[in-house]
């Protein structure tokens, strides 16, 4: 007769042990990173990059033709990766400003990013020692409308002239038409997205671009944040491992064969 078989539950799945062995090997090369960078922040090298080198020659430029400076979050909400890593480089180039002596101006989407928007460029006069320089107003709400906030930024930047045009954030289908504006006024563009599809028209109309995960290593390059710093390299680390297993997999594989 047939025996009886009676299920039970698995807690562990051998066959997925892998999976376990890369995320410890993972887990810890980001923890000591993290460690590493929080006893020295400035020891852990990460490669320079352009686009964020280009910020002070762009303020720099805008304000010796006595233009303002131009700096749009793109069109998603605070709880998006792009808008945080944006509002990181916000800072930056707020700070810049003030030490410039110059405007910024600063459009938004969505009402939340504004109010956060507005403190992080209080934050940064404040630090640059300008704090009565900061003007409220130029940071300022436009529409939830997509292809509305498209046409406003146009608006403001074929009335105002900005000299020097910031697009870091995630875009939509609005960022071939905000990009070709800033590049028909003869502004320095540089941009910025974590959107993969928007990435070409970036890259045919701006000066300097931003690719995917370099905004968030951006964020990590301009804050010297320890937990930034040790994530990017860690994740930087584990990514070589994984590649150097794949390709000593396809080498064995193909002799094998």
């Amino acid at each position: 007769c047939d025996r009886a078989i009676m299920a039970s539950a698995q807690w562990f799945d051998i066959n997925r042990m892998s999976v376990l062995i890369f995320l410890v090997i993972f887990g810890t090369i980001v923890i000591t990173y993290i460690r590493l960078a929080r006893r020295d922040p400035e020891g852990l090298y990460i490669r320079k990059l352009p686009a964020i080198d280009a910020i002070d020659e762009a303020v720099g430029r805008s304000t010796e033709m006595g233009k303002p400076v131009l700096y749009v979050p793109g069109i998603e909400y605070i709880t998006d990766a792009g808008t945080l890593a944006s509002l990181t480089i916000l800072e930056r180039v707020g700070k810049k400003v003030a030490e410039y002596d110059s405007r910024i101006i600063n459009p938004h989407f969505d009402p939340v990013v504004m109010a956060t928007a507005q403190e992080t460029l209080k934050t940064a006069y404040t630090e640059a020692g300008r704090p009565d320089a900061f003007n409220k107003d130029d940071v300022f709400y436009l529409t939830t409308e997509q292809f509305g906030f498209a046409a406003g930024v146009d608006g403001i930047m074929h009335r105002d002239k900005p000299g020097a045009v910031f697009l870091q954030g995630y875009f939509y289908a609005e960022s071939l038409i905000l990009a070709e504006t800033g590049y028909a006024i003869g502004a320095i563009q540089i941009a910025g997205t974590n959107a993969t599809t928007q990435l070409p028209f970036f890259v045919a109309a701006c000066d300097y671009v931003l690719i995917g995960e370099e905004m968030f290593a951006a964020s990590a390059y301009i804050s010297k944040e320890p937990k930034l710093l040790g994530s990017i390299k860690g994740s930087d680390l584990a990514k070589i491992i994984l590649i150097a297993m794949i390709g000593i997999g396809v080498i064995f594989g193909t002799f094998a064969a």
